[in-house]
């Protein structure tokens, strides 16, 4: 007679994707978006983007460092499995650079490069005029969901300065969820997976009556940043033809590691 399995209590942790293959990963609820339930919100998958870039890379030891990543958004998200394919396009001993490209049903929805520099000590001269945020404690949890649906809203935990005006805040922005079942990510690919959060901390009109999708994310960094809190120090613009930018100091609980930007279309929803 065998023994029944004994029950360790442990609860498995949420996550926003599952692998289903090689390249492949299925999204969870928890991955759906701002605008439109049925798609992803690009934040988890800006990090699932990382996280399959460093795979890629596996356990080398040359003192590479992801500096900066560019995403161009193709097209619609659908909240549906995707493949994450990467290829190295410029090896290098000091300079590398990496291409990956996110496909849904065949079509490619992302295109991502990534500059990976030498990493040699320059401690001693290590500086940057950008003021540290308010530590999380000090400031008070935002509902992000009393402005924004969607999965992923509602995994996440904000906390923020009270705003002074529209399109200007500081915040700060973590999740207790994994990206990928089961498989650990590293403190890169965990912080950027919250940093495309920055557009809509600091809106500039109610969602519920203008679109301002972003097109784009660009983030440099100038150090590794660390988590388990992506800092967002946001400044939300918009032109008086159709079109806006989302730029952000980005910081840890260390102080400022880089920037984000962020190109939006701006437009009014339909009525009714």
């Amino acid at each position: 007679m065998e023994a029944e399995p004994v029950s360790t209590g442990a609860v498995p942790r949420e996550s926003y994707y599952q692998r289903t293959g090689e390249r492949r990963y299925k999204p969870t609820a928890h991955a759906g978006g701002a605008w439109n339930t049925d798609e992803q919100h690009f934040s988890p998958l800006a990090g699932l983007v990382v996280h399959a870039l460093d795979r890629h890379l596996g356990e080398r030891a040359d003192g590479l460092a992801l500096s900066r990543i560019s995403y161009d958004i193709l097209g619609r998200i659908a909240l549906e499995e995707c493949e994450v394919t990467v290829e190295t396009l410029r090896p290098g001993r000091t300079i590398e650079l990496l291409e990956a490209t996110v496909a849904i049903g065949g079509r490619p929805v992302v295109r991502a490069r990534a500059w990976l520099l030498a990493s040699p000590d320059t401690a001693t001269v290590a500086d940057s005029p950008q003021e540290p945020l308010p530590r999380p404690e000090e400031l008070a949890v935002w509902s992000m969901d009393q402005e924004w649906a969607g999965g992923y809203v509602s995994s996440i935990e904000v906390r923020r300065t009270p705003p002074v005006r529209r399109g200007r805040t500081r915040a700060w922005v973590s999740s207790p969820l994994d990206l990928v079942a089961g498989e650990p990510s590293s403190a890169l690919a965990s912080y950027v997976g919250l940093v495309d959060t920055a557009n809509g901390i600091a809106v500039q009109q109610d969602p519920r009556s203008w679109m301002f999708p972003n097109l784009d994310l660009t983030v440099h960094l100038h150090r590794p940043p660390r988590g388990p809190w992506t800092g967002l120090d946001t400044t939300v613009s918009f032109g008086p033809s159709g079109k806006g930018l989302t730029s952000s100091v980005l910081h840890d609980l260390d102080g400022p590691v880089g920037h984000a930007t962020q190109i939006l279309t701006v437009r009014p929803l339909p009525a009714g």
